[in-house]
């Protein structure tokens, strides 16, 4: 264990709201161990993005986590070299020249189905029947796994997440995470025959077609389903929140004084869909941050980078507590840094920022929170977003 200072938490109400929590060991102990989770924080930019960067130390590679048992080993838990063959293979089929040539428009034609399956309703929850629906359709074709559902796909990522953020062992947890594998395996070999006898731009096909053995080939495949849905999801159905509740900003969005990618950049750092990654320590080291005292790790220890806590660092982000797409969201650190740098974040980027968000507000018109509904609810601090987000057009704002 390092020899930073124990901070406990209530595993509850770090889960309802980690922000208040986050910033006291920004503040107080930036660096500190958690018993609760079984393993230490760092909370602040600098520290997140100089030690995401070392993974010589601070090793993506982690035999025993729970993303390896539970889902297989895939090349977010790889490092050097194999991760970098993975990646090379993987990359292209999602890169921002491919987003830009061929996914985006399959966005917009899914956008916009989406979106007429709404046009005849008053209400609506917009986490199930809008942002799940786009995420689920698009991360359908991107994996090549189409003969499925979107709410199928929503309920696998979702196992999933829940699985990989099971530190405190819940075994029915564990059990839904094992069935979705399972689920995720029978639709990929479904989806075999044809990928091979008709390759396309799916990540399926891309990597069937590269050879690559099919063990790693369902282990990157149930990566992208984990981090593929929820990220995308939660960012449409939390900006769209973000914006209801914050008029001034949506009318900058809507006269064009700022971009919907801003909207989104600025969402993702406000309430970062994904708050957290896991790191284990290679070798005994000591760390220098920038402001501290030296912190001395053990080999084998867990760590956690909170890019959450990093993208509201009062040091980088003034009023980092506020909502404000004017910001320069330059040093926030949503897609990470680094050899691991999000492969997916140019498609991430395009869906919700070119599509899911301006488009709904262009052919639906700006909608009002539900005021007969229950208040929307946020929750989770590795994997963060909207539990609901019920909305109707026509009604006058409270």
């Amino acid at each position: 264990m390092s020899n930073a200072p124990v901070v406990s938490i209530d595993p509850a109400s770090f889960w309802d709201d980690p922000y208040p929590t986050l910033a006291r060991m920004r503040a107080a102990t930036p660096i500190c161990f958690v018993p609760e989770l079984g393993a230490t924080l760092l909370t602040r930019r600098d520290d997140v993005h100089t030690c995401e960067k070392n993974v010589a130390v601070f090793s993506s590679e982690q035999p025993g986590g729970l993303m390896n048992v539970l889902m297989g080993r895939n090349m977010m838990r790889k490092d050097g070299d194999e991760h970098r063959r993975e990646r090379f293979v993987y990359y292209p089929a999602i890169s921002p020249s491919k987003v830009k040539t061929y996914w985006t428009a399959e966005f917009a034609r899914i956008t916009d189905e989406v979106i007429d399956s709404l046009a005849d309703h008053e209400r609506v929850d917009l986490v199930p029947a809008y942002a799940t629906a786009v995420s689920g359709e698009a991360l359908k074709i991107i994996t090549g796994l189409t003969t499925i559902t979107f709410e199928e796909m929503d309920a696998w990522s979702q196992a999933m997440i829940d699985g990989i953020a099971n530190y405190v062992g819940d075994p029915d947890v564990e059990a839904r995470c094992h069935a979705a594998t399972a689920a995720i395996d029978a639709a990929i070999d479904e989806r075999l025959p044809e990928v091979r006898a008709e390759p396309n731009n799916s990540l399926l096909s891309v990597m069937v077609a590269s050879g690559m053995p099919l063990d790693q080939v369902r282990a990157n495949i149930k990566l992208t389903i984990s981090g593929g849905q929820n990220e995308p999801r939660d960012a449409i159905a939390g900006a769209v929140w973000a914006l209801l509740t914050h008029p001034d900003q949506l009318a900058q969005a809507l006269d064009g004084a700022v971009t919907w990618l801003q909207v989104f950049e600025e969402y993702c750092r406000w309430i970062a869909p994904i708050g957290m990654s896991p790191r284990r320590i290679a070798a005994d080291f000591e760390f220098e941050p920038d402001d501290g005292p030296p912190v001395r790790f053990e080999a084998d220890e867990r760590v956690f980078l909170m890019f959450g806590s990093a993208n509201r660092d009062e040091r980088h982000f003034a009023l980092s507590d506020r909502f404000d797409v004017t910001r320069n969201t330059g040093p926030s650190l949503t897609f990470g840094a680094g050899p691991h740098f999000c492969a997916g974040a140019a498609a991430s980027r395009s869906l919700v920022g070119d599509h899911a968000l301006p488009r709904l507000f262009e052919r639906l018109g700006a909608p009002s929170l539900d005021v007969d509904a229950e208040p929307v609810r946020f929750g989770g601090w590795a994997f963060r977003g909207p539990l609901s987000v019920p909305v109707r057009w026509g009604q006058p704002s409270p």
